[in-house]
């Protein structure tokens, strides 16, 4: 029996004049577009006055709906704003605080930040937006707790997101925690997208290493584990591995990656957990062995802290 989440997800999308187009289009490819693997949402593109808006590059777009599509989606994306030092429109920010108030989910990607701040959202919840804005955003607003080393995050059903692809990489988030792993990787497949980057990954790898021996070597080290999870995996083994010193490896596989290497395995394992739930029949105690946790108490742990529910729960949600 498929226990999928079928019903269908309502997207609302807040454009507005000299909007970016790229931003604009990450939300409407991911949920506007016709995805076969993924349900249909219910998505519509609105704005506080409907009608021509003009975009940052100078051709226009029709926009047919105004702010009482809010009333009814259940996530609301504001895909950037066009001027950090300009406030929001009064009726914007009272929609999505009255969205917000009556349980749906609200998304700022980029500079999207900045509106979800003015409307109070982000008061008291951990947020990012675009490294370039991460000062001045900190001092308009204080009392937001700004990681601005992560590439998305949510607190409390509050999305925020860092600057340009990594609106695409929350989007797919979004449509992971709706649908499961296993579809969300064949929308990112169809879009030539990694499938999933964690949310605490850095936005900026300050100093990537070149393309070297060194450096293909740790890409086929992170091939070996993504087909070995099952094993135990340490620092100093896959140091060895590389002929190199732990603090090396350490270092070397940050500048490639952005994130720390546990952090990189524990998000491995848990997505291949996720698979398993989703199109397998095998026992929780089987998940977490094939997955590396060593015991379903450990998946069970993880899963419940990453994503605020049981690995039963995933698949009975999420079974193909």
């Amino acid at each position: 029996m498929n226990h999928r989440e079928t019903t269908a997800l309502s997207v609302a999308v807040v454009a507005f004049d000299r909007i970016s187009p790229f931003h604009l289009a990450t939300p409407c490819v991911v949920f506007g577009e016709d995805h076969p693997e993924c349900p249909s949402a219910d998505f519509k593109v609105c704005a506080t006055e409907p009608g021509i808006v003009l975009t940052s590059t100078g051709f226009d777009i029709a926009v047919r709906h105004g702010l009482s599509v809010l009333d009814e989606a259940d996530t609301i994306i504001v895909p950037s704003w066009r001027d950090p030092a300009e406030k929001p429109p009064a009726p914007l920010l009272a929609a999505l605080n009255s969205a917000h108030t009556r349980g749906a989910k609200i998304v700022g990607l980029c500079l999207g930040a900045y509106v979800l701040a003015e409307a109070g959202l982000l008061d008291g919840r951990t947020a990012t937006t675009h490294w370039e804005y991460v000062v001045d955003f900190s001092e308009r607003y204080p009392k937001v707790k700004l990681d601005p080393n992560v590439l998305y995050v949510e607190d409390r059903g509050v999305v925020t997101s860092a600057g340009t692809a990594a609106g695409i990489d929350c989007c797919l988030y979004l449509l992971r925690q709706r649908h499961g792993s296993t579809i969300a990787s064949h929308v990112a497949r169809r879009l030539v997208v990694p499938s999933h980057r964690q949310g605490g990954q850095a936005q900026l790898i300050t100093q990537p290493i070149p393309e070297n021996r060194t450096n293909a070597r740790l890409s086929e080290i992170c091939d070996w584990v993504r087909q070995n999870l099952q094993l135990p995996h340490t620092l100093e083994s896959l140091a060895e591995r590389a002929a190199i010193s732990r603090r090396t490896f350490t270092r070397q596989f940050k500048q490639m990656t952005g994130a720390s290497f546990l952090g990189w395995l524990l998000n491995e394992r848990l997505n291949h957990a996720q698979r398993l739930l989703e199109s397998t029949d095998a026992s929780i105690a089987n998940v977490a062995e094939q997955a590396g946790f060593g015991s379903p108490e450990a998946l069970r742990l993880h899963f419940r802290r990453q994503f605020e529910m049981s690995p039963r729960e995933w698949r009975r949600r999420f079974r193909l």
